[in-house]
């Protein structure tokens, strides 16, 4: 096989990329017909940075939801001879043919080269962003759930509060983000269990900020409130147990009776797969955001607190946490919806920098920063290596940033 000129690269990149093209289509035509009922997403196709944001951002989840179909190779798989070869180079015949043999499809050139273990950058492209878009928007949810949940009562009720929660925040922003993340997923500060013991402390809050939302709105309603603390409790345990204890579970490094039937139970209960290593990361995007959500929303609060339908809302006897729920919180939607999508593009570029660095991170992950580092190694001779995750990292910062801006437009408009 000859190797594929740029044009034919090109064409079967964006072949690869079909279903993502029929599923984005789809998704466009649905929301420019419905947009009228779609509130601020609608309004939000209106604008045109907001429109290129959606479109970016709405590729990269579709990507990351489709990867497994779209990837050529599998993105550890190291292929003799394919070392450092440039884009469109053909895959050896002999390798062709044992795919062949075995029943495994596997593409047959490296469509973006192959990097220097050999591996397709495409597909580990395309993996990688399955890890972005896990832990981005999922930590940072999280983290607007720690600040929500202590910022609301900071700045509502002032005082000794308010001062002791403002100086926790003011002592984590102190340390710069870097060194602070570089604390948290080294290996000796990991064994030292502190990771752990912050996982266990943080994803607490959005148990505890949902059971606090339905009591404020339902308390006078049990036949609500009853059904709906259950599904909270259950799910956001479940959730808490998965998160928390199956990376603890490590059946290798233990034996016993015991141990095996805790790491049974850990597999039974286990929604979703969550490494140490990504726990660690996980968290140290959460504890290291939260205090910056902290600070917006008790800013928001002391501004918003002394409007007219909080008073109203005090005159007809309502308790302060469903005032701060349900009076003012919906009412700083607009800010913390565009700090939302700003702070996942901050997130975003951190996870590219500790992957770049190595931290945190298993050597082999497809994840960008790290195939950044891999291939900036030998930038000057091979770019091919390290430009097509820079692109993505960068065009995905950029439609989030996109989106942001036509967020704050619109929110301006109300």
């Amino acid at each position: 096989m000859e190797r594929l000129t740029a044009l034919e690269i090109t064409g079967q990149v964006l072949a690869q990329l079909s279903p993502i093209w029929l599923a984005l289509g789809l998704i466009l035509f649905l929301s420019f017909f419905f947009k009228r009922r779609l509130g601020l997403y609608g309004q939000i196709l209106e604008h045109p940075l907001g429109l290129i944001g959606v479109v970016i951002v709405m590729f990269w989840i579709l990507v990351a939801i489709f990867a497994d179909l779209i990837v050529t190779h599998d993105y550890l798989a190291q292929v003799s001879g394919m070392k450092n070869k440039g884009p469109g180079w053909a895959m050896p015949l002999d390798v062709l043919e044992a795919a062949k043999v075995s029943g495994t499809e596997i593409g047959s050139h490296y469509l973006l080269g192959g990097d220097n273990l050999a591996r397709d950058i495409f597909s580990r492209v395309i993996k990688g962003s399955q890890i972005v878009l896990i832990i981005a928007p999922l930590a940072t949810l999280f983290a607007f759930m720690v600040g929500v949940t202590l910022g609301l009562p900071a700045g509502f009720y002032m005082g000794r509060l308010d001062t002791v929660l403002s100086f926790l925040a003011n002592l984590v922003l102190a340390f710069p983000v870097i060194l602070l993340f570089y604390l948290l997923v080294t290996k000796d500060i990991v064994e030292t269990g502190i990771p752990m013991m912050l996982a266990g402390f943080l994803f607490l809050f959005p148990i505890i900020f949902f059971c606090i939302l339905m009591y404020t709105k339902y308390r006078t309603r049990p036949e609500i409130l009853v059904p709906s603390f259950v599904v909270i409790l259950v799910v956001g345990f479940w959730l808490y147990l998965t998160a928390v204890v199956t990376p603890l579970a490590q059946p290798e490094s233990a034996t016993g009776i015991a141990w095996n039937a805790f790491s049974g139970l850990v597999d039974y209960i286990r929604l979703f797969d969550m490494n140490s290593n990504m726990l660690n990361i996980f968290v140290s995007v959460v504890f290291v955001n939260s205090p910056t959500v902290f600070r917006i929303v008790r800013g928001l609060v002391i501004d918003i607190k002394t409007r007219d339908y909080v008073a109203a809302a005090q005159t007809r006897g309502e308790s302060p946490w469903y005032i701060m729920l349900w009076e003012i919180l919906p009412n700083t939607r607009g800010p913390l919806i565009v700090d939302f999508c700003l702070r996942i593009g901050y997130t975003t570029i951190l996870l590219g920098t500790l992957g770049f660095f190595g931290l945190g991170f298993s050597p082999e992950s497809p994840d960008w920063g790290n195939t950044i580092n891999e291939g900036r190694k030998l930038l000057l001779i091979y770019a091919h290596a390290a430009l097509p995750p820079a692109i993505a990292l960068m065009s995905l910062v950029l439609g989030l940033n996109f989106l942001a801006d036509g967020l704050r437009e619109e929110s301006l408009k109300d």
